[in-house]
C-alpha cells in the first residue's frame, strides 16, 4: 500500500497473469461528491494511467487499486500526473 495526498494505491503480485495487459482498477467513494465529480476523477486516473504505461517501467504482473481522495477535485493536472508518476516508480 502506498498513500499520498491525492490517492492511496494497493498492489499485489498476480500468479498465472500475461504480462501484456495491466490489470487497475480506479475507485471514488460517494463522500467525494456527485457522479459528475466522480467521473471527472476517473477520466483524470485513467489518462495519467495511460501516459504512465508509455513512459515509466510499470510492473505487469501486479494488480493495482487506486482510490481517489478528494483532494484530486481541487488540484491541477499536472501536480497529480507528477505525484502519481513518483509513486508508480516507488512500486518497484
Amino acid at each position: 500500500k502506498i498513500s499520498n495526498k491525492y490517492v492511496t494505491i494497493f498492489f499485489g503480485a498476480l500468479k498465472n497473469k500475461d504480462n501484456k495487459k495491466l490489470n487497475i482498477s480506479f475507485v471514488t467513494k460517494k463522500k467525494i461528491g456527485n457522479s459528475v465529480k466522480r467521473n471527472k476523477i476517473k477520466r483524470r486516473l485513467r489518462n495519467i494511467m495511460n501516459e504512465a504505461v508509455k513512459k515509466i517501467s510499470i510492473k505487469l504482473n501486479y494488480s493495482y487499486l487506486v482510490i481517489a481522495k478528494p483532494t484530486m477535485l481541487n488540484n491541477e493536472f499536472n501536480n497529480i500526473k507528477e505525484t502519481l508518476f513518483q509513486e508508480f516508480e516507488r512500486i518497484k
